[in-house]
């Protein structure tokens, strides 16, 4: 039995890590300025494990070990997220690589340039109290669907599983719920009768009986069915502009993320417990680890944006989005693995 207030080795080992990255600040300082050390960073439904490299690095320092300030807010979903680092309020979004590809297409240059997640980690289920004899997609003619909010990468995922069963997306309606305890409630009380959403979420519904799920994405194997080949998921994302002008910022929020997903390889589960807020447990600490434990091989080993992952994730959305056309998007431009690889050499050892 875990014993979770137990000082492990490891933990001892990133807090020992945590020291020498603070002392090693000056030399890194030294070698590239950080133009912006403040940064307004947006994420949509930060205690998904679909965030967790982001809520680690924030938690155990790693972004303060970079000189960096880092104000991070809250959405209900990505879509949310994105309007904020749009619309000139986040510096940064934390959010789904999809949306680099959606931004170009409306000629908008948003390129990602870290990597938390190589699978979604999303997965889609129906009610099993207002659908008990669901049968196939056609029943969803007509329902409410539940998704972190309009337009995230929820919704796409939703999107998908609709438009490979012949329905469309207006077929159906779309209900903002969130990534917690709202979510729970929504699907609970009947107010939806299906739901595309991460975990932990979709593990406690799915383990107490309360979803049936149709199409899953939160292992690599899932992820290859329903897309047919390695899907990037959560990464941070800047406006082209804001990358060019900041370069030393970016290697330095890579580096931290970088950090974080190292620590997560050889993190235990109690680990994960003392690392995040208690209120991302959604009240059962056991369910909260079997989630964890069904996408730990989703997360990235070493932030570095897969080139087949990238051109998976643009026939995906041209496949039901007739606003994506592949032959008009330049998809080298939606991402950057410069920063991703730098740091991974500094971490590698």
């Amino acid at each position: 039995m875990i014993n979770e207030f137990k000082i492990s080795r490891r933990s001892f080992a990133a807090g020992s890590a945590l020291a020498a990255a603070t002392l090693a600040l000056p030399a890194l300082r030294a070698q590239g300025k950080l133009e912006k050390t403040k940064i307004a960073l947006s994420v949509g439904g930060k205690a998904a494990f679909y965030y967790l490299p982001l809520t680690i690095s924030e938690q155990l320092g790693y972004f303060k070990a970079e000189g960096l300030d880092v104000e991070i807010s809250d959405f209900a979903g990505g879509a949310r997220a994105l309007q904020a680092v749009v619309g000139g309020s986040a510096d940064v979004c934390s959010g789904a690589f999809e949306h680099t590809i959606n931004l170009q297409a409306k000629n908008q240059m948003y390129r990602a340039f870290v990597l938390q997640g190589r699978a979604p980690q999303i997965a889609f289920g129906i009610s099993t109290k207002t659908m008990p004899n669901y049968k196939s997609i056609a029943d969803l003619r007509g329902k409410k669907i539940g998704v972190s909010a309009p337009g995230s990468s929820t919704n796409m995922m939703a999107n998908l599983v609709l438009s490979r069963g012949g329905l469309k997306a207006s077929d159906v309606s779309f209900i903002g719920v969130g990534t917690a305890a709202g979510a729970l409630t929504a699907l609970r009380s009947g107010q939806i009768d299906a739901m595309s959403n991460t975990d932990p979420v979709m593990t406690m519904l799915e383990q107490k009986g309360e979803v049936k799920i149709i199409s899953d994405t939160r292992t690599l194997k899932g992820t290859q069915e329903v897309f047919g080949g390695t899907m990037p998921a959560a990464c941070l994302y800047a406006s082209q502009e804001f990358i060019l002008k900041n370069p030393n910022t970016c290697q330095a929020l890579a580096n931290a993320i970088v950090h974080g997903l190292k620590w997560l390889q050889t993190a235990g589960p109690g680990d994960i417990i003392k690392t995040v807020p208690e209120s991302y447990l959604l009240g059962d600490r056991a369910l909260y680890l079997a989630s964890f434990n069904k996408v730990r091989e989703s997360i990235s080993l070493d932030g570095i944006i897969p080139d087949d992952g990238a051109r998976t994730a643009l026939k995906a959305l041209a496949s039901f989005d007739p606003t994506i056309k592949a032959d008009k998007i330049d998809i080298s431009k939606t991402y950057t693995n410069e920063f991703a690889r730098r740091a991974k050499e500094r971490f590698q050892a």
